[in-house]
Order: structure tokens, then sequence, then C-alpha cells
């Protein structure tokens, strides 16, 4: 529940406070994300061999999971509820040149990585210090902001949000931390052992609170659960299938030969033919050289020569193997991106083996789709105009399917359903807004129905008179 009559310097530190509650949780997810896994169970008495296989047995398929997703997902065009659905950059909506104007091309994709990596992030929107006209966004990750809200579940902006520039480690010492709500942004030094400490504050003109949040996969109650956080224990168990396989790969995966009722050979002087001893007083053992080009001898008849068979390792990839399907079933991540077992498979089984993918992108686009909507709601806000509620983003179609069997069924809709073919260039696999654009402009011009009006007012034109043009008198 959100904290409403506090001074900024209360939700400021109430802030700070939720920050540090939450870091241990987020900071786990993130060491997982990289590679710094839990080490798998060993012996305490375990060796410098045994600790090395232990560190060659993380294999971080977490970072998969998330890129899987987010490679599918790409806000490629935008769309108000009134005007052409294709429009010429002329009329070119200003929240899209805001767009393009933060390189949001490039920057959307770490915001889509975070929110499904921790389960939610944010973006900010404010104005240009030097231009007040010119929206500035920013995506912020989870471990740096804290946004409270009224109803966590439904309100689509919060009350007010902090973000730090860093968590410190230790207590005592400060970081810079920005608080917003609805009228201005507070500039505070946070983490001291006085509290915070207010630096200075300015209106950003917005109305509301100037953050938006990316949270794909939110309950009714306001609980966020990234694709990480639920795979960890699987990963846990992945790591320490390979450990054992690793430790039974290095001491038991070739077979041993044994040998019973043969005294070893000792060496002697060569003069007197006394054994020789080393300087513990044993005698020195002349060691058996066993290879493939020499045969074993022995004096003694009751000498036995035997061998102990290899550990199979069958077993340990079959857990792997199954524990990976785990993680495919439960992150509906097709099973081929991780077990890399495609053979041969058509377009039909492809679409099939990538259907919960897709489902699961789907239900990612919408949640925050909306969003990035919100977003360039208050774009609009900063540039002055009119803020469309009803408009869309567009997602690029990253879909696997065959490029001859997209045209021909957008063919198909154009002769058979009377679709106009100009809807359906949007449609075409690969294929850019801009792209959409620049055909619009191409087909205009080269237009036979413009070209004859043309034509025909060229030939209604009276002919100038070239003798007034001369200075003549025309007569």
């Amino acid at each position: 529940m959100a904290v409403t009559n506090s001074s900024p310097v209360e939700l400021a530190e109430l802030g700070f406070s939720r920050l540090r509650a939450d870091r241990e949780r987020l900071d786990r997810i993130d060491r997982y994300m990289r590679g710094e896994h839990d080490g798998p169970y060993i012996p305490r008495s375990a060796t410098e061999e045994y600790k090395l296989l232990a560190k060659r047995a993380i294999s971080n398929w977490l970072p998969l999971l998330v890129k899987t997703p987010s490679q599918a997902m790409a806000v490629d065009g935008y769309r108000r509820s009134a005007g052409p659905d294709e429009a010429t950059p002329e009329e070119t909506p200003v929240e899209w040149r805001a767009w393009q104007d933060n390189r949001m091309d490039a920057r959307q994709t770490p915001v889509h990585r975070a929110a499904l990596t921790y389960g939610q992030a944010f973006a900010t929107v404010l104005r240009d210090p030097t231009d007040p006209a010119r929206p500035v966004i920013r995506g912020v990750s989870p471990r740096l902001m804290h946004a409270s809200y009224e109803d966590p579940a439904a309100d689509a902006l919060p009350l007010w949000a902090l973000q730090v520039e860093t968590v410190p480690d230790a207590e005592g010492v400060e970081a810079r931390a920005w608080l917003y709500d609805a009228t201005h942004v507070y500039d505070f030094l946070v983490g001291g052992k006085g509290g915070p400490r207010f630096l200075a504050s300015r209106p950003h003109g917005m109305g509301v609170c100037p953050v938006v949040r990316f949270a794909p996969d939110i309950d009714l109650e306001g609980r966020v659960t990234g694709v990480v956080e639920p795979m960890i224990p699987i990963q846990d168990r992945v790591n320490q299938t390979v450990f054992d396989l690793l430790v039974s790969q290095t001491f038991g995966s070739f077979k041993v030969r044994t040998i019973s009722g043969m005294a070893p050979e000792f060496r002697r002087d060569p003069e007197t033919g006394e054994i020789l001893y080393d300087a513990n007083g044993r005698p020195q053992v002349i060691p058996i050289q066993a290879d493939a080009s020499r045969f074993l001898v022995a004096p003694d008849a009751d000498t036995k020569f035997s061998q102990l068979d290899e550990t199979p390792l069958s077993g340990f990839l079959d857990a792997i193997e199954l524990a990976t399907k785990h993680l495919a079933a439960l992150s509906q991540t097709p099973p081929h991106y991780l077990l890399g077992s495609m053979v041969n498979l058509s377009a039909e089984a492809l679409a099939a083996a990538e259907s919960a993918l897709s489902r699961a992108v789907d239900e990612y686009k919408h949640s925050m789709g909306e969003s990035w909507e919100l977003v360039l709601f208050l774009c609009a806000t900063v540039v002055g105009t009119e803020p469309d509620a009803r408009a869309e983003v567009l997602w690029k179609d990253a879909e696997s399917r065959s490029l001859a069997q997209t045209v021909d069924a957008l063919g198909k809709a154009v002769q058979m359903l009377q679709v106009p073919a100009r809807a359906m260039w949007s449609r075409i696999p690969g294929v850019t807004a801009r792209d959409v654009e620049e055909w619009a402009q191409i087909q205009e011009a080269d237009d036979p129905g413009l070209r004859m009006a043309d034509a025909m007012a060229s030939a209604v034109a009276p002919a100038p008179d070239t003798e007034r043009l001369a200075g003549g008198s025309g007569e």
C-alpha cells in the first residue's frame, strides 16, 4: 500500500529502505544471470582438483531463457487511432520522432530483458534540460528503482518512485538518488547515518509521476515474477549433475588393470647385486611399464591379471538432458533451442515446436506494449501535442515462417478477401515501417492515374504568349 501525505525526505528514506530489503533477492538473480552460481556440493576435504571441477561444472542456461523471448520482441512502429495506417515522413507522429531521437530501437532491448529477468523494469520520461520540448527516455533496472502504487496491480503510473545511482554495500555510505512524484524531481543523498540529505528540486511539468513500469507477469496482488528465479533450482540441479559427470569422467572413465600374486622387482646395485633403498629406507621398486605395445610376464604361476571396468557416463548424460527438458518446459522455450536436436524439421513441425514460445511472446507483447504506449503518451505531453490514449505500438514480426508461404498467404488475402494490398506490406517478414513509407511514396509517384491527370492538365493549360514575354506588341 502506498504511503500518502509524506514529505519527500520521508519518501526517499522509505524507498531506499525497500530497495535494501529487496536487494538480496534481486542480486541473487543478477548473480545467476552472470554465471556466478552457488557451487555444487563437494566434501569439505575436497582437493584442489575437485574444486577446479566444481568451477568447470557451471553451465549457465539462464541467459538463453531470457534472450530467446526478448529477441522476438521489438517495437517497430507507432500508429495513432486517427490518420492513415502508413504515414509519410511529414506525418510521422511526434511521439515516434521522440522514440527515434532517443535511439529506442536499440535501447528497448535492455528494458525487455530486465523485465523478463527480474519480473519488472522501469522507464522514465523527462524533459531535456537544454530543450524543454524534447523528451528524454531512459530505462532503469529494478535493482536501482522502487515505485509505490495505490493499487500495484491496476495503476498505470506510480504515486512516487525513487531511483538510486547505486545501492551501497556498507552502512553509512551515501549514494545519489532522485525522487519522482506528480510535480517535481528531488535530488537526494541517501544511505548516510543521518538519513537522506536533500540537495535540490525542479518541476518536471508532467502532471503525473513520469515513471512507467514494465511487468510482463504480474498477478492481481501486484506481485511480479521473472523468468530466472523459478529456474534457479533446476539450474543448480544441472550444475550438480555436470559436476558428478566431470568427477566420473576424470577418475573413473577408463579401465584400470590390476595384478595380484606377483612380487615387484627392486632396483639392485649393478656391482654387488644388492637391493637399493631410498632415503626412507624402503626398497626402490622398478615401475611396471604397461601400455599397448608391451606384454606383462609374471614368473609366478599364481599371478592373476584382471581389470576394472570404467564408470558408464550415459546415466549422467540422460540426467542432464532431462533437467534441460524441464528448463525448456517450465520456461516455454523450444527444447531444440537448448538441446540442439533439430533434424530435418518441416515448417509445420517447426511452428508446432515453437508454439509455446509464440504464446509466451504474445502475452509479453500485450503487457509491455501498453507500457511503451504509455511512454509515448508521456512523450506527447512533453512535446506539447495532444496525446492519443488509443494509439498503439507495432511489433516487428519475428516468427519463423517461410517467406514464400507468407507472401502466398498475403496475396490470397488480397485477391480472395479483397484486403487492400497496401495493408499487407507491413506483414511481410523483415519489412520495417520505413520500408512501408518508402513504398507508399514510390507507389504515389508511379500512380498511372496521377500521371494521366498531370498530362491532361498540361494539355488544357494555355500556351505562354511568347511575343509578350519577349516584349513585342503582339500585332
